[in-house]
């Protein structure tokens, strides 16, 4: 008698809901945007709605690595603002030597990449070398940056030179194939994080360091180092974001990235990072930055409800997302 074996399968499990949920959200906005506004779907609002999602998306994927290690930053938008006005003031500073051309672009870019770098080192310093609260130190240097860019513009504006505004101005609005820059920048940055979160020794040490810092270091993982390269990259692609912004209105002034801390970090919750930090997904914080971008254009097209009333949507967002972590949490 022949013994006969069967072959095991694997039995399919569907997706949980915390991760269909943002995808299907996504749909539902796309149905209810297309349904609302016959233009809704028009490539050139689909390019317009994705080259201005760029900024806080190249920043929500830095933010992801910085919560999922438990830390937070509050400073990201005022960090900009200050970031847009520097380059601005060494740019034209710079173009009576210089003169309009590739060299003073670079010289720009350059100057916020720096500066970026500088004021995420310097936010990781004071919260992993002095143990700081993070939510303390980023709310401290969000308001100094906000009001050294007012200084800096003496209560007003700063705007760049016309003639070497014009010569920037492609950097924003042109690209390859009818993709701009800004999203071939931000595509690039989703790819990059991605891997590094799902596949690198880094991003597991983020995730350990948010899930319990006390049990990473014992697993001989450096809680402080990882946490500082979390912020010096946010301060990274701060900087990034901020060559894509600035040749957009060549200007900046008080009023340049408020609110985008928090689109920033509505995005991630929505995405499916965990607020208290230990699990992160980059692809899920892309699906949180179109489905806020969504949000605000459907208000634009539409009259159902005011476009002023944005960040008290996001804000509600936010709450629900994070009451919705917590619940799942208990039920597990």
């Amino acid at each position: 008698m022949t013994d006969v074996t069967t072959p095991h399968t694997k039995s399919f499990r569907m997706p949980s809901m915390s991760v269909l949920g943002p995808i299907i959200a996504l749909i539902v906005l796309l149905v209810i945007g297309a349904l609302m506004n016959s233009n809704f779907l028009s490539a050139a609002n689909i390019t317009n709605v994705l080259a201005r999602s760029a900024f806080i998306g190249i920043i929500a994927v830095g933010m992801t690595f910085v919560i999922t290690a438990g830390g937070l930053d509050l400073s990201v938008g005022s960090m900009a603002a200050f970031i847009a006005g520097l380059m601005i003031l060494v740019m034209n500073a710079a173009l009576p030597s210089l003169g309009v051309g590739v060299p003073i672009i670079l010289l720009g870019m350059f100057t916020a990449i720096v500066a970026g770098l500088l004021g995420g080192l310097l936010n990781g310093f004071l919260i992993t070398a002095l143990g700081i609260e993070a939510f303390i130190v980023t709310l401290g240097s969000m308001g100094i940056y906000r009001s050294l860019v007012t200084w800096l513009a003496d209560g007003g504006t700063l705007s760049l030179d016309f003639g070497l505004r014009s010569f920037y101005r492609p950097v924003y609005f042109d690209g390859i194939l009818g993709i701009s820059w800004p999203i071939i920048v931000f595509a690039l940055v989703v790819v990059i994080g991605e891997i590094i979160m799902s596949r690198t020794v880094y991003g597991r040490h983020c995730a350990a360091t948010g899930s319990n810092e006390h049990v990473a270091h014992y697993s001989n993982v450096n809680v402080n180092r990882t946490r500082l390269i979390s912020y010096a990259a946010l301060g990274i692609l701060v900087g990034i974001a901020t060559i894509m912004y600035v040749p957009r209105l060549g200007s900046a002034s008080a009023s340049t990235g408020v609110l985008w801390e928090l689109e920033a970090i509505a995005a991630v919750i929505i995405g499916g990072t965990v607020l208290k930090g230990g699990f992160g997904r980059v692809w899920g914080t892309v699906i949180g930055v179109l489905i806020l971008s969504l949000i605000g254009n459907i208000l634009n097209l539409t009259d159902f409800v005011s476009p002023y009333l944005n960040g008290a949507i996001q804000g509600i967002i936010i709450i629900l997302a994070v009451i919705l972590q917590r619940e799942r949490k208990t039920a597990l």
